[in-house]
């Protein structure tokens, strides 16, 4: 059950959550951008409400696999470390056997999501012409690069002239941002958790895990950000040319052009973000796995 309730959870945090993550890229990959709000008006201006949801329909497709396989694979490492350490599935975990499971869920991510963050973050960045420009100005033409219809064209696009590592372009940085970001996420979700958790009471209420999920998310994306916006400069590049050799030429080239706050672009909005979309992940997530186990508590001892 953990499997499904993170695959609905997921599914309904890229709902909230996937208007301000345009923003939030188009802020890292664009130095244009002079605030969030300047990108907001210009992305209306040019695009309407569709630009906002660019690349939408590949995240939605694939969220629920790939939530499934966070939740999932961090409850079945926590049962074996548990089980290892402690002699039973059901003991209470410690905070380093939270850790290293956030970490193994972060990780288990990276295969499926490379090439989805890549399919994302081109069509994000991919801009159209607006019907006019501004004060009746002539339409703004296209820039230069690939105009990729959908993420499936995308994903050939990429596949047919980066080849297969085009596809796994910024891998190195998603595996670094998933890694410790998932290892804070789960970890601080159990501490608030059980901090919100009333006394005589063996887990917090709704107010509770509305407030720990968005917290946890919060964090998370504190721990994630710098390593975001490596990522997504490197799974833009290549629209028009190559910039980045690689990982640490990503970072070292951003810093000395744009300087150090460069890593921290879009943490706020981040943060943002992240509250009300993890306060839904977690809610739903919970709400299934506790109607699930009242379902099975109901159930005739029989037919279980």
């Amino acid at each position: 059950m953990d499997f499904v309730a993170g695959a609905i959870g997921g599914v309904c945090g890229v709902a909230v959550g996937y208007p301000l993550d345009t923003v939030k890229v188009r802020i890292q990959t664009e130095p244009k951008f002079t605030s969030v709000w300047h990108c907001v008006q210009d992305t209306f201006r040019r695009e309407r409400v569709w630009g906002f949801y660019r690349g939408l329909s590949l995240p939605v497709c694939t969220v629920t696999l790939v939530s499934s396989m966070s939740f999932g694979t961090y409850r079945c490492c926590l049962a074996h470390i548990c089980r290892l350490r402690y002699g039973s599935a059901e003991a209470k975990p410690g905070k380093t056997d939270i850790t290293v499971s956030g970490f193994a869920s972060g990780v288990s991510r990276v295969f499926l999501t490379s090439p989805t963050e890549v399919a994302k973050v081109r069509l994000q960045t991919q801009r159209r012409p607006s019907a006019s420009g501004p004060l009746g100005t002539p339409p703004l033409s296209l820039p230069a690069g690939p105009g990729y219809r959908g993420p499936l064209h995308c994903l050939a696009t990429v596949a047919r002239e980066e080849g297969l590592r085009g596809l796994y372009k910024g891998s190195s940085a998603l595996l670094l941002r998933d890694g410790h970001s998932f290892a804070t996420y789960f970890l601080s979700y159990a501490l608030l958790s059980e901090w919100l958790t009333p006394e005589g009471h063996s887990q917090p209420g709704v107010g509770g895990v509305l407030l720990a999920g968005g917290g946890a998310g919060v964090l998370a994306w504190a721990v994630a950000t710098p390593m975001d916006v490596v990522k997504a400069r490197l799974q833009a590049d290549g629209r028009a040319g190559r910039r980045y050799r690689g990982l640490a030429h990503c970072v070292v080239s951003s810093v000395r052009e744009e300087g150090p706050r460069v890593l921290f672009k879009g943490l706020a909005l981040n943060c943002c973000r992240a509250f009300p979309v993890n306060m839904v992940v977690f809610l739903a997530y919970e709400a299934v796995l506790r109607l699930s186990r009242g379902l099975l508590a109901a159930a005739p001892p029989g037919s279980q």
